[in-house]
């Protein structure tokens, strides 16, 4: 018997080839979409701090919690809503860095050796 004699098994059918197709590329685009989400919400993890408005002007708004907490937000055109003072507000913010300054450490002395 030769080689060119034998029977390659059949070829599946043309509608099992597109049904298993439409179901891998189904499975890859709900993986990246999973994916893309868990990056995103990674990224902007956001905080919130309630207070009384202390002040309100261009661009900053100060917020009191307590006698020894107060925080002071920068705001700009993008920022929803409005307070005046006096207020309660919730403030929503993230916190990204914008610049990062390194200095190389300085080694640690050598501890001498106890007498």
């Amino acid at each position: 018997m030769s080689l060119l004699q034998l029977e390659c098994p059949p070829l599946l059918s043309k509608g099992l080839t597109m049904k298993r197709t439409a179901w891998v590329v189904t499975i890859v685009c709900v993986a990246l979409a999973l994916g893309f989400a868990a990056g995103m919400s990674a990224a902007a993890k956001s905080y919130q701090f309630t207070g009384t408005v202390k002040s309100a002007d261009g661009g900053t708004l100060t917020v009191e919690k307590s006698a020894k907490e107060t925080w002071t937000f920068s705001t700009n055109k993008d920022t929803k809503g409005t307070a005046k003072v006096g207020d309660k507000v919730t403030v929503y913010y993230n916190m990204i860095a914008t610049e990062i300054e390194a200095k190389a450490a300085t080694p640690k002395a050598a501890k001498k050796p106890a007498k």
